[in-house]
């Protein structure tokens, strides 16, 4: 149970210094930065990809998961900021501006990945095949094309 205290306050106070950094971004690099965040997680994503279709290796597995985990942990809403909702200049983002608007579900969406994102952290930690992983990683990638589907342009 202390165990569970402590990541809890980590992660608040993560978020907490998340944010007071966010504000100090100009939205264009809050929008490059929120895009780099989410390049990375993909990158870790093909990493678990590659592992359940060829030669498993869990600290690989595992390496990439908390990656994943720890973007997801990070605060990355704070990237979210006023005037980040549409194209500055050069800089593009696919976000919809339902992001902005629908609270609730994105409060809900965010809370499914990080869930998600946090189960196949620890699936990953204790895993000894492709088998033990292949459920967590499924439920990692519905919680990814949850928030697509939601708030992510074409």
């Amino acid at each position: 149970m202390n165990k569970l205290v402590s990541i809890a306050a980590l992660t608040l106070a993560m978020s907490v210094a998340g944010i007071a950094v966010a504000e100090q971004l100009k939205p264009e690099e809050q929008i490059q930065t929120r895009q780099a965040g989410y390049s990375f997680m993909s990158w870790n994503m093909g990493k678990i990809k590659a592992n359940l279709e060829g030669e498993f290796s869990q600290p690989q597995v595992a390496a990439a998961a908390n990656a994943i985990a720890g973007i997801a942990n990070s605060g990355m809403g704070a990237l979210y900021g006023p005037g980040t909702d549409k194209d500055i200049g050069d800089v593009k983002t696919r976000v919809k501006p339902e992001l902005f608007t629908e609270q609730e579900k994105v409060g809900e969406v965010a809370r499914n990945f990080i869930q998600a994102a946090n189960n196949m952290a620890e699936v990953a930690a204790m895993a000894e095949s492709p088998e033990d992983v292949k459920s967590a990683f499924g439920k990692l990638g519905e919680s990814c094309k949850g928030c697509h589907d939601e708030f992510r342009k074409d």
